[in-house]
Protein backbone atom coordinates (compact mmCIF):
# COMPACT_ATOMS: atom_id res chain seq x y z
CA UNK A 1 0.00 0.00 0.00
CA UNK A 2 1.39 3.06 -0.91
CA UNK A 3 2.45 6.02 1.60
CA UNK A 4 -0.01 8.68 1.55
CA UNK A 5 1.21 11.14 4.43
CA UNK A 6 4.30 13.12 5.59
CA UNK A 7 4.48 11.34 8.59
CA UNK A 8 4.53 8.13 6.80
CA UNK A 9 7.12 9.26 4.92
CA UNK A 10 8.98 10.41 7.26
CA UNK A 11 8.66 7.05 9.19
CA UNK A 12 9.89 5.08 6.35
CA UNK A 13 13.09 7.56 5.61
CA UNK A 14 14.06 7.42 9.66
CA UNK A 15 14.44 3.60 9.20
CA UNK A 16 16.27 3.81 6.20
CA UNK A 17 19.05 6.20 7.85
CA UNK A 18 18.89 4.84 11.05
CA UNK A 19 19.45 0.82 9.43
CA UNK A 20 23.28 1.52 9.20
CA UNK A 21 23.50 2.33 13.21
CA UNK A 22 21.55 -0.55 14.64
CA UNK A 23 24.43 -2.92 14.71
CA UNK A 24 28.35 -2.94 13.81
CA UNK A 25 27.48 -5.72 10.91
CA UNK A 26 24.81 -2.80 9.09
CA UNK A 27 27.41 -0.07 9.53
CA UNK A 28 30.14 -2.24 7.92
CA UNK A 29 27.96 -3.35 4.80
CA UNK A 30 27.23 0.13 4.49
CA UNK A 31 30.55 1.74 4.34
CA UNK A 32 31.48 -1.44 2.00
CA UNK A 33 28.29 -0.92 -0.26
CA UNK A 34 29.34 3.39 -0.17
CA UNK A 35 32.91 2.58 -0.98
CA UNK A 36 31.72 -0.23 -4.22
CA UNK A 37 29.79 2.85 -5.56
CA UNK A 38 32.70 5.56 -5.46
CA UNK A 39 35.02 3.00 -7.19
CA UNK A 40 32.66 1.94 -9.84
CA UNK A 41 32.02 5.95 -10.21
CA UNK A 42 35.83 6.76 -10.09
CA UNK A 43 36.92 3.78 -12.60
CA UNK A 44 34.35 2.93 -15.51
CA UNK A 45 32.57 6.23 -16.05
CA UNK A 46 36.18 8.63 -16.78
CA UNK A 47 36.86 4.94 -19.26
CA UNK A 48 34.06 5.72 -20.88
CA UNK A 49 33.96 9.40 -21.50
CA UNK A 50 37.94 9.24 -22.65
CA UNK A 51 37.03 6.63 -25.20
CA UNK A 52 33.96 9.03 -26.49
CA UNK A 53 36.21 11.64 -26.89
CA UNK A 54 38.78 9.23 -28.35
CA UNK A 55 36.07 8.49 -31.12
CA UNK A 56 34.95 11.77 -31.83
CA UNK A 57 38.39 12.83 -32.62
CA UNK A 58 39.60 10.12 -34.86
CA UNK A 59 36.08 10.97 -36.30
CA UNK A 60 36.91 13.96 -37.05
CA UNK A 61 40.14 13.93 -37.89
CA UNK A 62 38.96 11.54 -40.70
CA UNK A 63 36.63 13.69 -41.82
CA UNK A 64 38.76 16.57 -41.70
CA UNK A 65 41.27 14.46 -43.50
CA UNK A 66 39.43 13.59 -46.94
CA UNK A 67 37.82 17.42 -47.20
CA UNK A 68 39.29 19.31 -50.17
CA UNK A 69 40.50 23.14 -49.66
CA UNK A 70 41.08 22.39 -46.09
CA UNK A 71 42.88 25.48 -44.41
CA UNK A 72 46.59 25.24 -44.52
CA UNK A 73 46.95 21.83 -46.80
CA UNK A 74 47.61 22.72 -50.40
CA UNK A 75 45.43 20.52 -52.91
CA UNK A 76 47.41 18.25 -54.96
CA UNK A 77 48.84 19.33 -58.20
CA UNK A 78 49.56 22.84 -56.89
CA UNK A 79 53.40 23.40 -56.96
CA UNK A 80 54.83 24.26 -53.25
CA UNK A 81 56.69 28.00 -53.31
CA UNK A 82 59.43 28.53 -51.10
CA UNK A 83 59.40 31.74 -48.63
CA UNK A 84 62.60 33.88 -49.04
CA UNK A 85 64.98 32.80 -46.18
CA UNK A 86 66.42 35.30 -43.47
CA UNK A 87 68.90 37.82 -44.75
CA UNK A 88 71.98 36.89 -42.73
CA UNK A 89 72.83 39.68 -39.70
CA UNK A 90 75.32 42.80 -41.33
CA UNK A 91 78.96 41.84 -40.12
CA UNK A 92 80.30 43.42 -36.92
CA UNK A 93 83.30 44.20 -37.95
CA UNK A 94 83.43 47.99 -39.92
CA UNK A 95 84.81 47.67 -43.74
CA UNK A 96 88.32 48.66 -44.21
CA UNK A 97 89.31 52.52 -46.11
CA UNK A 98 92.20 54.00 -47.06
CA UNK A 99 93.23 56.33 -44.61
CA UNK A 100 92.30 60.07 -45.08
CA UNK A 101 94.98 62.70 -44.90
CA UNK A 102 92.47 64.88 -42.80
CA UNK A 103 92.92 62.01 -40.34
CA UNK A 104 96.52 61.67 -40.40
CA UNK A 105 96.70 65.73 -39.94
CA UNK A 106 94.46 65.88 -36.54
CA UNK A 107 96.70 62.87 -35.24
CA UNK A 108 100.14 64.35 -36.11
CA UNK A 109 98.64 67.44 -34.45
CA UNK A 110 97.15 66.09 -31.85
CA UNK A 111 99.91 63.83 -30.53
CA UNK A 112 102.47 67.19 -30.64
CA UNK A 113 99.89 69.21 -28.37
CA UNK A 114 99.79 65.87 -26.32
CA UNK A 115 103.94 65.82 -25.56
CA UNK A 116 103.39 68.98 -25.35
CA UNK A 117 104.31 70.81 -21.77
CA UNK A 118 101.97 74.20 -21.05
CA UNK A 119 104.40 77.09 -19.96
CA UNK A 120 102.61 77.55 -16.33
CA UNK A 121 102.20 73.42 -16.18
CA UNK A 122 98.06 73.98 -16.01
CA UNK A 123 95.91 71.46 -17.44
CA UNK A 124 93.48 73.92 -18.26
CA UNK A 125 96.04 75.50 -20.87
CA UNK A 126 97.21 72.05 -21.59
CA UNK A 127 93.28 71.01 -22.49
CA UNK A 128 92.84 74.47 -24.91
CA UNK A 129 96.01 73.01 -26.73
CA UNK A 130 94.15 70.20 -27.45
CA UNK A 131 90.79 71.11 -28.04
CA UNK A 132 90.95 72.12 -31.91
CA UNK A 133 91.38 67.97 -32.63
CA UNK A 134 89.73 66.53 -29.29
CA UNK A 135 85.79 65.53 -29.19
CA UNK A 136 83.92 67.13 -26.69
CA UNK A 137 83.45 63.48 -24.97
CA UNK A 138 87.08 63.56 -24.26
CA UNK A 139 88.01 66.53 -23.04
CA UNK A 140 86.36 66.26 -19.66
CA UNK A 141 87.58 62.82 -19.14
CA UNK A 142 91.21 64.92 -19.78
CA UNK A 143 90.70 67.19 -17.40
CA UNK A 144 92.43 65.36 -14.60
CA UNK A 145 95.96 64.64 -15.94
CA UNK A 146 98.63 66.45 -15.14
CA UNK A 147 100.84 67.87 -18.45
CA UNK A 148 103.95 67.33 -15.87
CA UNK A 149 103.83 63.41 -15.71
CA UNK A 150 103.17 63.22 -19.73
CA UNK A 151 106.29 62.35 -22.22
CA UNK A 152 108.25 65.29 -23.33
CA UNK A 153 109.09 63.49 -26.78
CA UNK A 154 107.83 61.41 -29.82
CA UNK A 155 109.73 58.10 -31.04
CA UNK A 156 109.21 57.80 -34.80
CA UNK A 157 106.05 59.04 -36.85
CA UNK A 158 102.87 58.88 -36.06
CA UNK A 159 101.55 55.54 -38.20
CA UNK A 160 97.83 54.12 -39.03
CA UNK A 161 96.99 50.90 -37.83
CA UNK A 162 93.34 50.38 -38.90
CA UNK A 163 91.71 52.84 -41.17
CA UNK A 164 87.67 52.49 -41.78
CA UNK A 165 85.47 55.26 -43.83
CA UNK A 166 84.53 57.19 -40.39
CA UNK A 167 87.53 56.09 -38.09
CA UNK A 168 91.05 55.70 -38.00
CA UNK A 169 93.66 54.61 -35.42
CA UNK A 170 96.90 55.78 -35.37
CA UNK A 171 100.45 54.91 -33.14
CA UNK A 172 103.38 57.06 -32.48
CA UNK A 173 106.41 56.05 -29.63
CA UNK A 174 107.02 57.63 -26.76
CA UNK A 175 110.81 57.74 -25.96
CA UNK A 176 111.56 55.00 -23.53
CA UNK A 177 107.34 55.26 -22.17
CA UNK A 178 105.47 52.80 -24.82
CA UNK A 179 103.33 53.66 -27.84
CA UNK A 180 100.30 56.46 -27.73
CA UNK A 181 97.45 55.05 -29.75
CA UNK A 182 95.06 57.50 -30.84
CA UNK A 183 91.27 56.45 -32.53
CA UNK A 184 90.50 59.62 -34.77
CA UNK A 185 86.65 59.58 -35.68
CA UNK A 186 84.66 61.78 -38.45
CA UNK A 187 82.56 64.33 -36.94
CA UNK A 188 80.75 66.79 -39.30
CA UNK A 189 83.74 66.70 -42.00
CA UNK A 190 86.20 67.21 -39.41
CA UNK A 191 88.51 64.69 -38.07
CA UNK A 192 88.59 64.64 -34.07
CA UNK A 193 90.86 62.30 -31.45
CA UNK A 194 88.24 60.35 -29.62
CA UNK A 195 90.15 58.00 -27.76
CA UNK A 196 94.05 57.58 -26.73
CA UNK A 197 95.88 54.99 -24.74
CA UNK A 198 99.18 54.34 -23.87
CA UNK A 199 100.02 50.89 -24.27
Amino acid sequence: MPIRTNRGRAAVYRRLWSWPLRSPNHLIATMVGFAVVIIVFTSVIPAMTKGARGGATNAAGTSTSQVPGQVGVLPSGVPSISLPTKAPPPSATPSSAPVDPDARITADLWADAWITRPADDKSTTWLETLKPYTTEELLPQMATVDPRNLPTALDGVVTPKESHPDSVVFEVGLKGEGTLRMTVVKRADKWLVHKYDRV
